[in-house]
């Protein structure tokens, strides 16, 4: 792990109700929060934790999450920052295929793809509770052509570049990346744990677990498809992170991303 380096790539942010976030608890009422991808330059290649949401479909599809997404927000924009093209990617890790993590694969073409063997499935068919999460079906010709939205769909788009190799439990997606299971809020969904040379080891708490306070109260977000396995899932990632003295990082949590590195900074 000594040449790894985690960059967070500000992906821009979105508005949700309180209640929503904190599902049965609130408080309710607007609240902003982050949408961002992960880079883990691994000395086994550039791999990208989830990809984002697209500025188009969400004023489209979702536009009372009022989106706001500068051009240095978007995926080819976010890389462009720290010298890279989405050419120089060669794996695309999904945590799950809710919109806001997937909406710049697009961009990735030529890269290798990878998701639970079960998230594909869901999107093609999802439960009727799950259509907006999994709305933006840009990722996958299978799950556009399944859902009737092909023109979603970019004209390099093939079934053959869009294809994604299933995994399931927990495994090292390269030598210290290590892939935590976490189903609940998808039934797919996913942790990431990184060891790094020079400080503590990051765990990536994605969806899981929205903020902070959801992961200290146990109260997951109310977009989830088993809200018990849920649950068993923050038990899991909070021994997971104790037991290696990891520290956490939250997808959309607006307190803890203004305090983390982005941009051109870095973690190694």
């Amino acid at each position: 792990m000594t040449d790894t380096k985690v960059y967070f790539l500000d992906g821009g942010s979105l508005v949700l109700d309180g209640f929503h976030i904190f599902w049965n608890r609130g408080p309710g009422g607007e609240v902003r929060f982050p949408s961002y991808s992960v880079l883990i330059d691994h000395p086994e290649g550039r791999f990208m934790i989830d990809t984002g949401y697209d500025y188009d479909h969400v004023m489209k599809v979702l536009p009372f999450e009022k989106p706001i997404q500068s051009k240095d927000q978007t995926m080819p924009g976010a890389l462009k920052l720290i010298g890279l093209e989405p050419k120089d990617i060669d794996v695309v890790f999904n945590s799950h295929f809710h919109f806001d993590h997937c909406g710049g694969n697009k961009y990735f073409p030529d890269a290798r793809k990878i998701c639970h063997r079960l998230e594909v499935p869901q999107a093609c068919n999802p439960a009727p509770f799950e259509h907006l999460g999994y709305s933006d079906l840009s990722f996958s010709v299978e799950a556009a052509e399944a859902r009737g939205v092909t023109d979603q769909l970019l004209p390099n788009a093939t079934r053959a570049n869009t294809t994604f190799e299933g995994v399931e439990g927990d495994f090292e997606l390269a030598k210290g990346v290590h892939m935590i299971y976490a189903p609940g809020h998808a039934v797919g969904n996913y942790a990431v744990m990184i060891e790094l040379a020079n400080r503590r080891p990051m765990m990536l708490v994605l969806d899981a677990a929205y903020t902070r306070r959801s992961l200290e109260t146990l109260c997951q977000a109310s977009f989830h498809i088993d809200p018990v396995k849920g649950i068993e899932s923050m038990h899991k990632i909070r021994k997971y992170a104790e037991d290696h003295d990891a520290e956490l990082f939250f997808s959309h949590d607006m307190e803890s991303f203004e305090t983390y590195q982005t941009g051109t900074r870095f973690y190694s």
